[in-house]
C-alpha cells in the first residue's frame, strides 16, 4: 500500500517588529532594508550600506516606534499584521479540519521567520510544502523575496521537502468577490462616496522598467473590482501609496491626489487597498490617519478607509479555495 503524501501549507506575509520600541524597529528595518529585492540602490551597494547604517538606522527607528505604538494591540496582541495572520491561520486550520493538511505561518521579516515556519512543518513530517505569500499581486519586491528565502533554505537544509509556490491571486474570482463584499458593507454604513480610490503600495518606476509586472496586476485587480461594483469611470481612480526616497515611483501618488481632489470638487472619498491581505501599520496609520489629514486639511469633508479583508469569512473562503486548487494541480 502506497503511503499518501502529507502536505504542509506555509502562509506568509511581510512581517512586523517584535515590539514597538526603537531597538526592535532598528533590527526589523535593518533586515527589511537590507533585502536586495526591496532596495535596488542606484548609488551602489557600498554607498547604500553606509546610508542605511549611518543615517537611516540612527534616525528612522525612533519615529517608526512611535507609529507602531499607536496601533499596537489594536486587533488583539502585538502587531496587527502578525496578530491577524495568526487569526487567518486558525481559520484556515478550521476550514481544513477534516483533512490531513498541516499549517504554519511565517513572516519575511521579523518573527515568526520563514525558517521557523518551514522547520515547524518539517517537524510534522510533511512531504511537500505549499508556500503561499499573502500578496495578491506579484512583485519581485515581495513575492519573489519570499521565494528567495525559501530557495536559501533549500540549499542549507539537506532534507527539506518538495516546495510548491502560489505566485499570486490578483484576478481570482473569490478574491474579487470578497473585495466587492467588503466595499459594499462599508458603504452600507458610510454611504457611497463621490469617488472610490483603489490604492496599492507603490514601487520605484525603475523596477517596473526592469520588468516587474506588479502594476499590471494591480490594474487588473482594480478593473475587475470596478466591473463587479458597476462603477463609472468618474466614480473611481487608482493610486499608489508609501512613496519614499528620491526615485520616481509609479503614479499617481495617493497623498498628492488627496491633496488635489477637494479643489476639483471631490470632497467625499473612500480608500480601499486590495494589495493588503491584513491590516498593518501602512493601512492603519498612513492610509487611515495620515492621508485622511491630507484630504481634510485640503478642503475635503468626508474620508474613510475600507479595512483589509483580514480574517473575514469570505477572505478565508477565498484563501482556502486557492489552497485547494493548488492541491488539485499536484
Amino acid at each position: 500500500m502506497v503511503k499518501s503524501k502529507k502536505i504542509g501549507v506555509l502562509i506568509s506575509n511581510l512581517g512586523s517588529p517584535d515590539a514597538p520600541t526603537k531597538k526592535a524597529l532598528r533590527s526589523y528595518l535593518k533586515q527589511f532594508l537590507s533585502d536586495k529585492r526591496v532596495i535596488q540602490p542606484v548609488v551602489g551597494r557600498v554607498a547604500w550600506w553606509l546610508i542605511l547604517n549611518v543615517v537611516i538606522l540612527n534616525t528612522r527607528p525612533k519615529k517608526s516606534a512611535k507609529l507602531y505604538q499607536s496601533i499596537w494591540n489594536k486587533f488583539g496582541q502585538g502587531a496587527p499584521l502578525v496578530d491577524i495572520s495568526q487569526k487567518q491561520l486558525k481559520a484556515l486550520r478550521e476550514n481544513f479540519r477534516d483533512s490531513s493538511l498541516e499549517f504554519a505561518v511565517a513572516m519575511r521579516y521579523g518573527s515568526p521567520s520563514i525558517d521557523s515556519g518551514v522547520k515547524e512543518l518539517m517537524q510534522k513530517g510533511v512531504d511537500e510544502i505549499i508556500v503561499f505569500p499573502l500578496y495578491p499581486q506579484y512583485s519581485r519586491t515581495t513575492t519573489e523575496s519570499t521565494f528567495d528565502e525559501i530557495h536559501r533554505l533549500e540549499k542549507s537544509e539537506a532534507d527539506i521537502p518538495k516546495i510548491k509556490f502560489i505566485r499570486d491571486y490578483h484576478d481570482n474570482p473569490l478574491y474579487i468577490q470578497a473585495l466587492k463584499t467588503s466595499v459594499l458593507a462599508h458603504q452600507k454604513i458610510y454611504g457611497k462616496p463621490q469617488k472610490l480610490i483603489i490604492s496599492f503600495h507603490g514601487i520605484p518606476k525603475i523596477y517596473v522598467d526592469n520588468g516587474d509586472i506588479y502594476p499590471q496586476q494591480c490594474q487588473k485587480t482594480a478593473e475587475l473590482l470596478v466591473k463587479s461594483l458597476q462603477l463609472n469611470s468618474d466614480e473611481y481612480m487608482i493610486c499608489y501609496q508609501s512613496i519614499f526616497g528620491k526615485l520616481e515611483w509609479i503614479k499617481p501618488y495617493l497623498d498628492a491626489t488627496l491633496k488635489s481632489l477637494p479643489a476639483q470638487g471631490i470632497k467625499d472619498v473612500q480608500v480601499v487597498c486590495p494589495g493588503f491581505a491584513s491590516d498593518c501599520l501602512e493601512t492603519l496609520e498612513e492610509i487611515e490617519n495620515e492621508n485622511k489629514d491630507y484630504f481634510l486639511s485640503s478642503g475635503g469633508q468626508k474620508y474613510s478607509y475600507i479595512p483589509a479583508l483580514n480574517d473575514s469569512e469570505q477572505h478565508i473562503k477565498c484563501l482556502a479555495s486557492i489552497i485547494s486548487d493548488s492541491l488539485n494541480t499536484q
